[in-house]
């Protein structure tokens, strides 16, 4: 899918294009490639004189060669994105390619993104920019809001965070953890510490961009300030995650805590069991050795005798158990 960005007004707006005559009635900033077919990256070679890497989106790629400017001016940025999906988080490789001298752009650059799904951080930029007028003024502009945004969205999932572990102190604090319960616990905090770090590392991706960006010195002073106010933000982040990853490593310990007395208190009653029926079990075997003279074959109520005092030596240990509290 092949979608071009222009400014109007001060407004950003969107276009999908369909064939290379479409492409050439717009002067964009921003070329977004999602999933681009061959025919799309040809129309942006033939047009921009633009050639896509074929290992633009490898994800084994060396850290170190993420970041990086071509003898033609041309920037090349690599940077993660976080989808916080509930049922599957992950981060998704975004590259882009920052062209600011071409003669061919015919505007003040243009920044080409490509990826292979849609990223929730650029719906936020595309929404943010249609409603907010002068929001953006150059391709630069685009790709310091992209990491802005990013920035605010893991935020956000961080917030979502707080939330959801607040439900869960509650339910753990509460006493009253079944197995079931702590299953329950053991599997969402587990999502969440898997969360947790991929914000981190994102945020960390994030950190290094725009670092990059400011060491390049691409950006006017206005925009240099607008960069060091997102990586003050990605540092206020980093203590908020310190504390989740506290707070988790504590409910964690709680609930394996509780599970660990609920096994217990089953140990517990097998024990108290086994200590009770030792009395029983030493009368039965006394009357159980087949000695010549046995009291019950010259008294009738031998073995009634022996089944009462059996009783009765079951019944005074669990007495002296339930005084003690060792039962409750």
């Amino acid at each position: 899918m092949l979608n071009i960005f222009t400014l109007a007004n001060g407004r950003l707006f969107q276009e999908e294009i369909e064939s290379l005559e479409e492409l050439s009635r717009f002067h964009p900033i921003w070329v977004d490639l999602e999933s681009p077919t061959l025919e799309e990256k040809r129309w942006i070679k033939q047009y921009y004189g633009l050639s896509i890497p074929e290992d633009v989106m490898d994800e084994d790629i060396e850290e170190s060669a993420r970041f990086y400017e071509e003898d033609n001016g041309e920037l090349h940025i690599r940077s993660d994105f976080l989808i916080a999906d509930d049922e599957e988080p992950r981060t998704v490789r975004v590259a882009f390619i920052l062209n600011l001298v071409n003669d061919n752009l015919k505007s003040k650059g243009v920044l080409f993104s490509i990826h292979d799904e849609d990223v929730p951080v650029f719906r936020l930029l595309r929404m943010r920019a249609r409603r907010a007028p002068g929001l953006i003024e150059d391709a630069k502009e685009v790709l310091l809001k992209l990491f802005d945004a990013d920035a605010e969205y893991s935020a956000d999932t961080l917030e979502g965070i707080y939330i959801d572990l607040e439900k869960v102190s509650t339910k753990v604090l509460s006493g009253d953890v079944t197995d079931v319960m702590a299953g329950e616990v053991l599997g969402a905090i587990a999502r969440h510490e898997d969360l947790s770090g991929r914000i981190r590392r994102n945020v960390m991706d994030t950190r290094r961009a725009v670092s990059f960006m400011m060491r390049s010195k691409m950006l006017n002073a206005e925009q240099f300030e607008e960069a060091r106010q997102i990586l003050r933000d990605i540092d206020s982040l980093d203590s908020h995650t310190a504390f989740l990853f506290d707070k988790i490593n504590f409910l964690m310990d709680a609930t394996v805590g509780f599970i660990n007395i609920n096994q217990n208190k089953i140990i517990k009653i097998f024990s108290v069991a086994s200590v009770a029926l030792l009395p029983p079990t030493l009368i039965a075997s006394v009357y159980g050795m087949n000695f010549e003279l046995m009291p019950e074959l010259d008294w009738a109520l031998g073995y009634p005798y022996a089944l009462l005092l059996m009783a009765a030596s079951a019944v005074v240990p669990m007495w002296y158990f339930r005084k003690r509290g060792w039962l409750k």
